[in-house]
């Protein structure tokens, strides 16, 4: 088993429950059947490795004071054969387990043996999952929002994929609908205006500085041609002109900050198929619709949403709810994801339980659907609030972030804190080279790792002798509780997939990188006792190791000086 935390708590579930189902039998307890057994690490050093408070959830049906419950299971557990030391009963009925140094040792083994396979598990028993992030309307650059998705959910593909899902990473390209014809428009009246006519931009159009370039680009592709046809075909031209070239400025941004995707989707394609005329039909004929003030209307009221929504608008047109049920029914249906994860801006909120109605009324359960919402992010520089303004085109976007302070600390910094936490993005710090800068934190532990591994080579000795080294003497309190936080990365990886959680590997990576600035500050690698250095060289290989998983599963930089 790849997890040595889960295994120790599937020896833990298995000699409590025997432990129980003895005291049943000699008739000291009675209750109809043994309840699931939690096991948490505590809080607190002294109260053990890991705890569970079963006896305390017995005890009502049990009709017997928890602790009583408790010294009970404690006294029939049998600890032979096991990674357990000691047990104690704590409080009311808390129940105590403290771990040997065969389990430290067992760690070790494993994180040196699985080397750059050390942390991946098999939850996800290949099951199928599409993450869609950032999905940034393509007519304009992308800005920190999309800047803190892309970090959220490239993050949480990994986390997946390591988790043993078969991950798709998904781009949603909004090129149809209402923002398009209005980016078509602003596109007209730029290239009119280099041309000498008098052009204005609509309301609620784009003026940034990305429109102009365009439009610039364009009249130096095809001159005047456009000036004088028919104004349908000149927009047409603009707008695809343009949305070719965002889209492609869109993935070299994306490329910059270390994302790939495996499918770029577009939402025209949906109207071209047919396939939202066909949602819309769909839904009318299941009797989910209704007509008001000359639209279309769908019943989400029906599947608990506050309101109904417009699907199709008097003028005929559909709304994005429209296309965007369209999409998801593609992504269930027609492509056969098992599970979807989406990530939106908190200003969609509103949004979610009309989509998880719709899968409803499509038949698809709505729980193979989860949306990650996240806060906004403010940026900060010298103590102050940048402002940004998409609309002006005075904005930072995500290219002038990674300029400024690299992918690598952008990356680190958005994925520190929970999605549904507001980001304060402070640039100073980003680039500062000291502690206070967690990712220069985690990479100088790795850094100061490679360079004791090339000291002792240079030393003439050899590194890989330390995988036959006496672990047992390892005893310092810093060298252990090094080890037990490499020996959670399997542990945390399951929890980070399993909630959906990607900020919890960045946070357990600096707790990594401060334990072994702890333990390098405590004891001396080169110097001491043979046997005792051999020990120690295994300690930080695996420690080199966890970090390097860790920050490769980021997309952010290992290096080896600094």
């Amino acid at each position: 088993m790849n997890n040595i935390v889960q295994k120790v708590k599937d020896e833990i579930t298995k000699i409590v429950t025997e432990s129980i189902n003895k005291a049943i039998k000699e008739g000291f307890l009675s209750i109809e059947k043994i309840p699931d057994i939690e096991i948490e690490e505590p809080k607190e050093k002294q109260h053990g490795d890991l705890a569970i408070n079963t006896a305390m959830i017995m005890a009502k049906s049990a009709k017997m004071p928890p602790r009583k419950i408790a010294e009970k299971i404690k006294d029939g557990i049998d600890l032979n054969g096991t990674f357990i030391n000691k047990v104690d009963v704590a409080g009311p009925g808390f129940m105590n387990f403290y771990l040997n140094e065969n389990y430290l040792i067992e760690a070790l083994k494993l994180i040196i043996e699985k080397g750059s396979e050390y942390g991946r598990v098999n939850i996800g028993n290949g099951k199928k999952v599409q993450v869609e992030f950032v999905s940034a309307n393509p007519t304009g650059p992308m800005h920190m929002g999309n800047a803190r998705g892309g970090a959220l959910g490239d993050a949480l593909s990994s986390i997946l994929d390591c988790a043993g899902y078969n991950v798709t990473k998904e781009f949603y390209i909004n090129d149809a609908g209402n923002q398009i014809e209005k980016f078509g428009l602003s596109l007209e009246a730029r290239y009119l205006e280099l041309l000498g006519e008098h052009a204005e931009i609509p309301e609620g159009g784009y003026h940034g500085d990305d429109i102009i370039e365009r439009a610039k680009e364009f009249l130096n592709l095809y001159g005047d041609k456009y000036k004088d046809v028919p104004a349908e075909e000149r927009r047409r031209a603009l707008t695809e002109y343009g949305l070719n070239k965002n889209i492609e400025k869109l993935k070299e941004d994306l490329h910059a900050y270390g994302i790939e995707y495996d499918v770029w989707f577009s939402e025209k394609s949906l109207h071209q198929s047919g396939e939202v005329n066909s949602i819309i039909n769909e839904l009318k004929e299941k009797g989910y619709t209704y007509e008001k003030d000359g639209a279309l209307w769908f019943k989400e009221t029906l599947f608990g949403a506050e309101k109904d929504d417009v699907l199709v608008r008097a003028n005929g047109y559909p709304t994005y709810l429209a296309s965007d049920i369209a999409y998801h029914k593609n992504k269930f249906l027609t492509r056969g994801f098992d599970w979807v994860i989406d990530i939106w801006g908190a200003d969609h909120h509103g949004h979610v339980a009309p989509m998880k109605g719709a899968m409803e009324a499509l038949g698809i359960n709505p729980d193979k659907l989860d949306v990650l919402l996240m806060q906004l992010v403010r940026l900060m520089k010298s103590g102050e609030v940048v402002r940004m303004s998409k609309r002006t085109g005075k904005m930072v976007t995500l290219r002038d972030l990674i300029d400024e302070v690299g992918k690598d600390a952008a990356r680190f910094f958005f994925n520190m804190r929970s999605a549904d936490s507001a980001v304060d993005f402070d640039m100073d710090l980003a680039v500062e080279q000291s502690n206070e800068n967690p990712v220069f934190y985690v990479q100088y532990a790795h850094a100061r790792i490679c360079s004791i591994i090339r000291q002792l080579e240079e030393d003439g000795i050899e590194i890989e002798d330390s995988i036959n080294a006496d672990l047992s003497l390892l005893k310092d309190e810093t060298e252990i509780d090094l080890i037990k936080k490499l020996a959670y990365l399997p542990e945390e990886i399951t929890i980070a997939a399993k909630t959906i959680a990607p900020h919890r590997i960045t946070r357990y990576i600096l707790d990594v990188a401060s334990l072994f600035h702890s333990f390098y500050n405590s004891c001396r690698v080169r110097g001491t006792d043979e046997n005792l250095m051999k020990a120690r060289i295994a300690l930080i290989v695996a420690t080199k190791t966890v970090i390097k998983n860790v920050l490769d599963m980021l997309k952010i930089t290992a290096p080896e000086k600094m």
